[in-house]
């Protein structure tokens, strides 16, 4: 078993898992094309409404597919003693976790190109103005993200509360990126939320500056790897 066969392992049981699937696939992509959609067409904040929305949107994205994907998977397969079988074999334990972890995302990279692409139709959104900051800001967060949903894994008792787990996560994201709406914030909070490495993502993408939340996901990631190496967990817990 190489690197790439973990690869294909995590991406071809993600994609058997149906309601992971849904989850991580159908319900953010229903948000983040069709709410910039909805704002489009029924109410007054036209395109440059639909805009924001949508690139909001992508603190989402990254949330649920990277963030909550691979909590839930690694969580899983954690209870379910796979991870502890695949350490068995001749690969590392970096191996086994890199190639998850590039396996969500991938998948991340794409849906959020894909929504960008739906969104242009659906609703008037235009095309990112600067292609290669938007893949350069998607690509460091959704392996950042995704690295942080590994990590995250040794808080989570138990696989049946993995999505529960994740929910304040996702809430935080959605909050600070502006994915629920405009809602008053007080400065030192909205201050602190904007270090969060999904609203660095979504700066870079409207801004198309990408010197700060480069260096917010760099801390971010550095975070996410010594908290894997430290705590994260190949075994149930036992009672």
């Amino acid at each position: 078993m190489s690197l790439a066969a973990t690869y294909r392992l995590g991406t071809r049981l993600f994609w058997r898992d149906r309601s992971m699937v849904f989850a991580s696939v159908v319900t953010p992509v229903g948000l983040a094309v069709g709410l910039p959609a909805l704002m489009r067409h029924v109410t007054s904040g036209g395109v440059a409404g639909a805009t924001a929305l949508a690139q909001s949107a992508i603190a989402i994205l990254l949330a649920i597919t990277a963030f909550m994907n691979i909590t839930v998977a690694l969580t899983g397969r954690r209870d379910q003693l796979v991870l502890k079988r695949l350490r068995t074999t001749r690969l590392t334990d970096g191996q086994l976790l890199l190639g998850q972890i590039a396996s969500t995302a991938t998948q991340t990279v794409v849906l959020i190109v894909a929504c960008a692409v739906a969104v242009r139709f659906a609703a008037g959104v235009p095309l990112p103005a600067d292609p290669l900051v938007f893949a350069a800001a998607t690509i460091a967060g959704s392996v950042v993200l995704s690295l942080l949903g590994a990590a995250y894994t040794a808080a989570v008792p138990r696989a049946e509360l993995a999505a529960a787990y994740t929910m304040p996560v996702f809430l935080l994201c959605g909050v600070s990126a502006g994915a629920m709406g405009p809602i008053p914030l007080p400065g030192w909070l909205q201050t602190a939320l904007d270090l969060l490495p999904t609203s660095a993502v979504v700066h870079a993408v409207r801004t198309g500056d990408l010197a700060v939340p480069l260096l917010v996901l760099a801390v971010w990631g550095a975070a996410g790897l010594v908290a894997l190496r430290l705590w994260f967990r190949w075994e149930p817990r036992r009672s």
